[in-house]
């Protein structure tokens, strides 16, 4: 994957959207992955430009590390930080939440279901399609699979002490995060839409969301939570801005 935070392609790429979604400024704009090659401050300084011109309205990054946040915020405000967050993908918690809450930026989990494994257990796997990317996440690979389904197993086994299904109890872990947490699990079933919906009916105490969270911790999950782990915020640091100025 070719990834470009270059002035021209941010404006490029920006003006294509417009155009494909037939509106006259985007509420939300991310950068959905960070060009290590481009100093944040150059991918930034074209985005407000678009801010100021009424194209878009707020913006928005995708697996950006906390100093990638920081650099970024300084240029123009920083509305939402979004990246993968759920029981067992916490690797954010350390840095980028705290550095988030300090500058007063909203947190988008995405995949909170796990890839939708926390919705259908083992039978996921089995039932994706030649074409699904899922088939190469590293924690859904034979080994790594069989000791994971262990965690499912562990959720069910709460969630029907809550009366609640897999999915809503963990996606239930996340919406107690804080008031700054806006997760948003993918569902192409209206089924699905209204299981999602109640989880916000789901209450954890304290005590259980430390049950939930070991069940799934990094010594019991196994394997990458991404099958490119170079392009997530662990490799998101990119050149001081005096490097591009000295071109």
């Amino acid at each position: 994957m070719h990834i470009r935070g270059d002035p021209e392609y941010v404006r490029a790429s920006c003006e294509a959207s417009l155009k494909r979604l037939d509106v006259d400024c985007i509420d939300l704009y991310y950068i959905h992955r960070i060009d290590t090659s481009v100093p944040i401050e150059i991918t930034m300084g074209e985005l407000k430009k678009l801010v100021e011109e009424g194209k878009i309205k707020y913006v928005g990054l995708s697996e950006a590390s906390a100093s990638t946040i920081r650099r970024a915020h300084a240029v123009h405000p920083i509305t939402a930080v979004q990246n993968e967050w759920s029981l067992w993908s916490r690797d954010l918690e350390e840095e980028i939440v705290p550095t988030c809450r300090e500058l007063g930026i909203g947190i988008v989990p995405y995949s909170p279901l796990a890839r939708g494994f926390f919705s259908a257990g083992p039978k996921l796997i089995q039932n994706l399609s030649d074409g699904d990317f899922r088939k190469y996440f590293p924690r859904f690979q034979a080994g790594n699979f069989e000791n994971n389904k262990l965690v499912y197993e562990r959720i069910t086994e709460m969630a029907t002490r809550k009366g609640c299904t897999p999915s809503q109890l963990a996606l239930a872990w996340v919406h107690h995060q804080g008031e700054d947490v806006s997760p948003i699990p993918g569902t192409t079933k209206i089924e699905n839409f209204n299981e999602n919906i109640g989880a916000l009916s789901v209450k954890l105490s304290p005590e259980e969301m430390t049950e939930l969270e070991s069940y799934a911790s990094a010594d019991v999950v196994k394997g990458d939570r991404h099958a490119f782990m170079s392009n997530t915020w662990m490799n998101s640091e990119t050149p001081p801005l005096s490097s591009w100025k000295a071109k």
